[in-house]
Order: structure tokens, then C-alpha cells, then sequence
């Protein structure tokens, strides 16, 4: 004789169930990223949206989509803000025509030698606050930043000394990247990262401001622009893992507290697995005798980064959050031992005489 199961003991499995369901779909957010679906990077978002329903429990899931999969890039903080998108993770770059200082702080050309200072200085010197005060206004909240690391210059002509850069045309994005390599003597071009290969390929661009060793290898942007520059000396562009701010004002502790942690192992993750690759590649190429990888000296370096400091000062004045955010990050890369003080003053006495040259002509 079969035994079958009372219609109430299954009526009230079934309900157990759905309330299982139900919980797994708690929170079930959409995030987008500024990433085609093929670069590592977009993999490393999608383990992090993983960790993030482990961690959980199953009760936040997030969908990660890739770059214009919904809006266009620069259009991801308006997104989130009416809850098109739920989230993002993306270069705070993109929004800089909302306000300068979502530039200054998504990309600080020449401040940093080490994704690890500038996570150190987000975490723990004030840089996430700040970011928040910058953000919220516009219904988005900062979870954490993170970093791919210090991007290359693949170049079709030597970059040994900043006097190399003079006529070089290069394409940025447009900001403060731009205006920094303009100050040192190149002629920025403004192009999306999709024409990077070709532009290199028929000559329309000489480099390219545009992302780390490894995938500018893996892309074949090394076919044309032969002189890579690596470790890079410009840029090393944030990762703003951001979430709609009623949404987050909205959740419990304990799922605050397991988002922070989890974008905070994924930036140090990311950090490490893009070094990796960078290495891997580095190696692979020196392998090619046609491929010539430079490293900038220190002097020259610095030479950049004082023509970069102009910049930051210029860019502080325009308004309340882009003058606390450089009084606070100069503080720090001099207390670090990562920006002289004398240095600093140098870079002030430069841009006044900069200035009164100008006026009197």
C-alpha cells in the first residue's frame, strides 16, 4: 500500500517553501558596470554579486549587467537615482558634468603610485566620507571603493621623460585626465574606449589613457603601440560599488554590514588578480622583441606629478567639496610620505607664477 503524505503536512511544506523563495528574493537589485561583458574585471563584479548572496543567505541577489546594457556609462548615477538600476560599479569619472569633483576623486591624476595607498586613504583617511557627502545629495550611497590598479600607457613612440609627452596624441577621457596631459604638452583626444584599437590602428591616436597592462595585451592594442609604459605613472581610476540611497538607508544592519565587507575583500581582490595578470603579461611580452616596455624614472615622475598638482589646486576651487576632498588627500599623501610638503609648496609657487605670467600677457 502507498503511503501518501496528509494534505495538510504538504499544503504546509509548500508554504514553507514559498517563504524559502520568498526570503532568497528579498532584495533583488540590477547593477550595472563600465565594463564590456569580456573584461576581467566584469568576472571579478559578478563573484562579488555571488559572495554578496552567500554571505546573505540568498536573501540579496544582484544581477550584473555590463557597460550601456541599460543606459549609457556617464548615465549611471541618474539611473540609480530613480531606481532604473538599483546600483553600480563604475568610475566616478563618467559624472563629472554633474560636478567636478565626482572627476577629482573617481581619478586623481599623478597622486598615487599604489592602488594599496589609495584604498588605505579611501578606507581610513577620510576618502569614502567625503564621497558620500558628494554622492547622497544625488540618491546614491557609496558602499566602498575599489581599484583595478595603475593603468598602462600603450604608446606607438617612446614616453622616457615628460618631454616626450609634448605633441603626443593621446586620447583621455575628458577632465581632469585630459587637462593634466594637456598641461604636460600632449594634444588630448577625446574618444570612447571602444575606438582605442582602431584609432591606434590607423594612426588617428599616438597612446592611450585607457586601462591596465594586461588587458591592453590581451586586446592587441600592443600590435600598433609598441612602447607600453608600465608601472604606469597617470592614472589609476576608482570604483565607486555604489547603491540607491533610500534602498540603503532602508536595510538592516547585519546586510549593511555584509555589503561593506564584501566590496571591501573585492577591492583588495582585485587589486591582487589584476597584478597578477599584469605580471603574466609583462612577461609574455617581453617575450616579442618588437614590444618595448618602459619604465618611467622616479625623477620624471615626479616631474608629472608636479605638473598634475596644478591641476588639483585649480580644480580645489571649484567648489566645497572638491577643496575638502584635495586639503584632505594632500594631508594624507604628505603624512604618508607620498607628497613632500615643500612639494606641495612648489606646486602653489609654480600655478601663482603660472598665473601672473598669464595675466600680464
Amino acid at each position: 500500500m502507498i503511503s501518501r503524505t496528509p494534505l495538510k503536512v504538504l499544503t504546509a511544506a509548500i508554504l514553507a517553501t514559498t517563504a524559502l523563495g520568498a526570503q532568497a528574493a528579498e532584495y533583488d537589485w540590477t547593477f550595472q558596470t563600465s565594463e564590456t561583458a569580456g573584461e576581467p574585471q566584469f568576472d571579478m563584479k559578478k563573484q562579488w554579486a555571488q559572495n554578496v548572496e552567500t554571505m546573505s543567505d540568498g536573501r540579496i541577489h544582484i544581477e550584473i549587467l555590463p557597460t550601456g546594457a541599460v543606459v549609457p556609462p556617464n548615465q549611471t548615477l541618474q539611473a540609480v537615482k530613480a531606481g532604473i538600476l538599483q546600483g553600480h560599479l563604475t568610475d566616478p569619472s563618467y559624472f563629472s558634468g554633474e560636478n567636478p569633483a565626482f572627476g577629482m576623486i573617481g581619478n586623481l591624476v599623478g597622486a598615487w603610485s599604489d592602488p594599496y595607498n589609495f584604498l588605505d586613504y579611501m578606507n581610513n583617511g577620510g576618502g569614502e566620507e567625503i564621497y558620500n557627502e558628494l554622492a547622497e545629495p544625488y540618491g546614491v550611497h557609496l558602499i566602498g571603493a575599489a581599484a583595478t590598479g595603475l593603468e598602462s600607457l600603450p604608446s606607438t613612440r617612446p614616453i622616457k621623460t615628460v618631454e616626450d609627452l609634448k605633441g603626443l596624441k593621446l586620447r583621455t577621457p575628458e577632465g581632469m585626465v585630459s587637462n593634466v596631459f594637456k598641461r604636460a604638452g600632449a594634444t588630448p583626444v577625446n574618444l570612447p574606449g571602444s575606438e582605442v584599437y582602431t584609432s591606434l590602428q590607423k594612426g588617428v591616436i599616438d597612446a592611450a589613457d585607457y586601462t591596465v597592462f594586461a588587458t591592453n595585451q590581451s586586446q592587441g592594442l600592443h600590435e600598433f603601440a609598441k612602447y607600453p609604459n608600465y608601472p604606469g605613472f597617470h592614472s589609476l581610476p576608482m570604483v565607486a560599488v555604489s547603491l540607491n540611497k533610500d534602498i540603503w538607508d532602508g536595510l538592516p544592519d547585519d546586510l549593511k554590514a555584509i555589503l561593506t565587507t564584501s566590496v571591501d575583500a573585492m577591492a583588495y581582490q582585485m587589486v591582487g588578480q589584476l597584478k597578477t595578470r599584469d605580471l603574466k603579461a609583462v612577461r609574455e611580452a617581453r617575450q616579442d622583441p618588437d614590444i618595448h616596455i618602459i619604465n618611467m624614472s622616479d625623477e620624471e615622475r615626479a616631474k608629472f606629478r608636479a605638473i598634475a598638482q596644478k591641476e588639483w589646486k585649480d580644480w580645489s576651487d571649484k567648489n566645497d567639496v572638491t577643496k575638502e576632498f584635495y586639503k584632505s588627500v594632500v594631508s594624507y599623501l604628505q603624512d604618508h610620505n607620498l607628497l613632500k610638503a615643500e612639494d606641495e609648496s612648489g606646486a602653489d609657487d609654480a600655478a601663482s607664477a603660472e598665473k601672473t605670467s598669464s595675466d600680464q600677457s
